[in-house]
């Protein structure tokens, strides 16, 4: 065998074995790239051995709290304020709309009122009227009544109610008030026209609720209790940041949680004379 032909057949030796280990590590890696994808665990969330030695870079972030996937239009209140709405029997609307309370219309002043019923009949198993979270905010804060309920008096109210908040200023990004809104199972915001007319009009200042923000379509589903042409609406996210109200010490205030063990009313009824959906009239 001549000197070419023996270094022919090393080189060839040592091809098989390069080979070789090349397809050993390609083994392997695909063997952590499925483990990458799997969860032995299930539902319960619990990493796998070969998750946990992933680098924390690598790992993929819940954006959105499942709390709001359980969640449905159908079990979302959307209490109307004004004397309009009343007066057409709108579902939703109620007597309070032409009431005076300390001094002053309901209808002039109970959009944080609803928004806060709203929230309350919507992601806890209790219920009430935008009246009686009108009577329980002044009873358990300081709040006065006969006017709009400020940012502090909302959260103290809701916090009692075993709701968890964070109020916050306008993001400077759109992206980042993106995040915000997924990731709260609700979020109470400000809007003025003076800010943007891309929805609302003549509004110097009005409380609304956003829901169930969906990131395929970038909407939200909107509870407006100053406009039923607007309530129950799916409306673009990027509206409701152009026409957060700056001039306002806040602008949101985002719901993660409810505990019922917080909760230190645990109202089951819907008080005063109103019209309610179906679904919602025989409930507690």
């Amino acid at each position: 065998m001549g000197l070419s032909m023996a270094k022919k057949i090393q080189k060839g030796k040592l091809a098989v074995v390069c080979g070789g280990c090349i397809l050993a590590v390609l083994f392997v890696v695909g063997l952590v790239w499925v483990g990458r994808g799997t969860d032995p665990q299930g539902s319960e969330g619990t990493p796998s051995s070969v998750q946990a030695t992933l680098d924390p870079a690598d790992a993929v972030v819940e954006t959105a709290p499942p709390e709001n996937m359980e969640l449905a239009e159908d079990k979302i209140a959307s209490f109307l304020q004004g004397p309009k709405s009343w007066k057409e029997r709108r579902v939703w609307s109620g007597k309070w709309g032409k009431t005076i309370y300390d001094g002053s219309s309901f209808g002039a002043f109970g959009c944080g009122l609803c928004c806060m019923s709203n929230i309350y009949c919507s992601l806890t198993p209790y219920r009430c009227s935008p009246v009686d979270m009108y009577r329980y905010a002044k009873k358990t804060t300081e709040y006065g009544g006969g006017g709009a309920i400020d940012w502090g008096y909302m959260a103290q109210t809701l916090e009692s109610l075993g709701l968890s908040c964070e109020v916050g200023n306008k993001p400077e990004t759109y992206a980042r008030f993106q995040d915000i809104v997924q990731q709260s199972r609700a979020c109470l915001v400000v809007v003025s026209s003076d800010d943007s007319t891309c929805y609302w009009k003549n509004t110097p200042g009005h409380y609304v609720v956003l829901f169930l923000y969906n990131p395929e379509t970038d909407k939200v589903f909107l509870t407006d209790s100053g406009d039923p042409d607007h309530n129950r609406h799916w409306v673009s996210l990027k509206k409701i940041y152009k026409s957060l109200k700056m001039a306002n010490h806040r602008q949101y205030m985002t719901i993660s949680s409810y505990e019922e063990q917080n909760d230190q009313w645990r109202h089951t009824q819907i008080g005063g004379v109103c019209v309610l959906p179906e679904s919602w009239k025989n409930e507690k």
